[in-house]
């Protein structure tokens, strides 16, 4: 699971996103499957307390694997994390729709995009290869804000 460096996980997850409509949709697309991921795993609970549930498990997963690739990429990702938890929170307070109803809708869209996307590149999904890709794809994302910001991410 560990055996590839953030850059490694980077550079091959940029050889299938290298055209800039593929590139844009995956900027609105992957932060949009992400959400709806856990927006529907949301309400599925362990006990009375609303964070003891599996939208919390799957985030605390995916942060320990962002830990051991890149600790500040995983701080990033606490901080996405924290915003679509509130958002998801927020939706349940404002709406009076099921937010599965809304994130099924959404997550459909999204992946039709990313297929669209990759037809563009003319290159499959890189999770196709490994499903460890789905979680390389938000990193990616947050990895070009970080160099703008020139926070250092890697060992590079």
């Amino acid at each position: 699971m560990f055996d590839k460096t953030i850059d490694e996980w980077l550079d091959e997850y940029a050889v299938s996103h290298q055209n800039k409509v593929n590139k844009l949709i995956h900027w609105l697309c992957v932060p949009a499957i992400m959400w709806t991921v856990m927006a529907l795993t949301w309400n599925v609970g362990f006990s009375q307390n609303e964070y003891l549930n599996l939208s919390i498990l799957i985030a605390l997963c995916s942060l320990y694997f962002y830990f051991k690739l890149s600790w500040t990429l995983m701080i990033g990702m606490v901080l996405v994390t924290g915003v679509f938890i509130y958002s998801i929170q927020l939706f349940e307070a404002t709406y009076s729709i099921a937010i599965w109803k809304v994130a099924i809708a959404v997550f459909v869209i999204a992946w039709i995009f990313q297929f669209i996307g990759h037809h563009i590149e003319c290159k499959k999904p890189s999770f196709l290869k490994d499903v460890q890709f789905l979680l390389i794809g938000p990193i990616w994302l947050l990895s070009f804000i970080y160099k703008q910001l020139n926070i250092v991410y890697s060992k590079k």
